[in-house]
């Protein structure tokens, strides 16, 4: 495992950047997250989407399919890469402070 450096804590992050233990994250950490994925400034919808795959990982330990997160939200599958270019697993997800995903590439 790796270490981030945010607001002067050392967060433990997998190889792929996300973080070890959910229960570290926050809204702070999201946005900085964010700006690893390219995302400068988080919109409403970037926070609808992160929100809700933070709080379905807290309900079911897992994190929801695309189809649910679509139906859910809303957010279609395409502005879902408008917002997050590297998908819904490992963007969305990374940012929304989830482990990565079972068959996340």
């Amino acid at each position: 495992m790796a270490f981030i450096d945010f607001n002067g804590q050392q967060v433990e992050v997998d190889e792929d950047g996300f973080i070890a233990d959910p229960e570290v994250w926050t809204k702070e950490l999201a946005e900085f997250l964010a700006k690893d994925e390219g995302v400068d400034e988080m919109s409403e919808e970037h926070w609808t989407l992160v929100n809700y795959i933070n709080d379905y990982y807290k309900q079911f330990g897992i994190a929801p399919m695309i189809r649910k997160i679509v139906k859910s939200t809303g957010i279609s599958n395409a502005k879902i890469y408008e917002l997050f270019p590297s998908g819904p697993a490992k963007g969305a997800c990374r940012v929304a402070g989830l482990p990565k995903p079972t068959g996340c590439v």
